[in-house]
């Protein structure tokens, strides 16, 4: 009988099977072991830029997941309408995710907070994180020199007061005459608006004598000046910020979705008050915006809440920014 030869090759991997099948086991252990358990920690959510000499700094308020964007978003069209819509851009078609962004501004002489988020009435479903977060990117509620109010809806407002107190002790406020006197008008009882209305009476009401009401057009300090976006509420102002020649718009809730309420502006939103006049005023604002090439601040757009808008045959497209204001 002739000798067997074996090639090395053969040798070779014989070998790396058997290793392989001893040493597989041993393995798998030593992973499962190491093994960590998952984790629900969760980082502090601000984003800080410059703007020409100002210090901007969106804070995440907090989300809330629920059933949408229909009919909230679209509630003059079909549910399949929406869902195709979603669709098309890889969202789920029944939940959507709803940010909140407060804004802090820095102008080097002044702390400027553009709205407040839930404050303490959102805390037990994950909201009202602006004081915690504010703590997280380096200021302290005692800093805030100017808070300024886009306009009074819940989530914009609930943050004013904390047990009873002013959560910002050291601030004025800044809000829209048109906007305060339809709160606090009795013409509010009786109607879908009456909860608002309570909240506006017990948030922003006991500040009322710290508070400037202007008109849009008015400069708030240097650099900072308030426009009209009526129609998401009567009142709702936005705010064009400049410093060294930079702009950048904050939109408050001139659009609350990012692709619902910008690549389909004149869809109908519940929350506007006037909900033809919200179309309207969508599409004059965002025109602007993207024939400017302006970034901005969307107080419901993800999070970091900033971007551009891109004209396309109906509405915008949400370009989030990356790198743009770090340079």
């Amino acid at each position: 009988m002739p000798p067997v030869t074996i090639s090395r090759r053969t040798l070779f991997q014989a070998s790396a099977v058997l290793a392989g099948g001893l040493a597989s086991p041993q393995i798998m252990i030593r992973a499962a072991e190491a093994a960590a358990p998952f984790s629900d920690a969760r980082p502090p959510r601000f984003n800080r830029f410059k703007l020409g000499d100002f210090e901007v700094t969106t804070i995440l308020d907090g989300l809330r997941a629920g059933d949408g964007p229909y009919p909230t978003f679209g509630m003059d069209q079909t549910q399949e309408a929406m869902a195709e819509l979603m669709r098309q851009n890889f969202l789920p078609e029944t939940k959507f995710v709803n940010g909140f962004t407060p804004t802090l501004v820095n102008t080097g002489s002044e702390l400027i907070l553009f709205d407040t988020g839930f404050g303490e009435g959102g805390r037990a479903n994950g909201q009202g994180q602006l004081a915690a977060t504010m703590q997280a990117a380096g200021y302290s509620p005692d800093q805030v020199g100017i808070v300024i109010l886009t306009h009074m809806h819940g989530d914009h407002i609930g943050g004013l007061m904390e047990d009873d107190a002013p959560a910002f002790p050291n601030a004025r406020y800044i809000a829209g005459q048109i906007e305060y006197d339809f709160w606090t008008s009795g013409d509010r009882a009786g109607t879908p608006a009456e909860n608002n209305a309570k909240m506006v009476d017990a948030k922003v009401k006991p500040l009322a004598e710290k508070t400037s009401f202007i008109k849009p057009g008015d400069a708030v300090v240097s650099g900072i000046t308030s426009e009209a976006a009526f129609g998401h509420t009567p009142g709702h102002l936005i705010f064009r910020l400049e410093s060294g020649g930079k702009q950048l718009l904050l939109t408050a809730d001139t659009a609350n979705h990012y692709v619902a309420s910008l690549q389909r502006p004149e869809w109908n939103v519940a929350f506007d008050v006037d909900k033809k006049q919200g179309g309207e005023t969508r599409k004059r604002v965002f025109d602007m915006i993207a024939a400017d090439r302006l970034p901005f601040i969307g107080y419901h757009m993800p999070f970091p809440a900033v971007g551009y808008v891109e004209k396309l045959d109906t509405g915008y497209r949400f370009v989030p920014v990356t790198y743009q204001m770090e340079l």
